[in-house]
């Protein structure tokens, strides 16, 4: 979801929710709905972050360790 949809989304029903609902219900609301808007997001926790980072860098050392005997390899071969 593209981030100012989002953040128009939300003002729009911040509003909404003001023009609606009394003043002391307006912060439970919106700590609803903004939970509810960052669902749709479709974001990652940072610790779910952190540890897909790990996994990339642990690939990349593979990969690079691969890489390395494949021209090994090649080299042997006269290529």
């Amino acid at each position: 979801m593209d981030p100012h949809t989002l953040i128009d989304e939300f003002t729009k029903k911040i509003s909404d929710l003001v023009a609606k609902t009394p003043v002391a219900d307006v912060e439970k609301n919106a700590r609803a709905l903004l939970s509810s808007l960052l669902a749709k997001a479709d974001l990652v926790t940072r610790e779910e972050f952190d540890r897909q980072t790990q996994v990339l860098a642990r690939t990349r050392e593979k990969l690079n360790e691969l890489e390395a005997k494949v021209a090994t390899w090649e080299a042997q071969q006269g290529k």
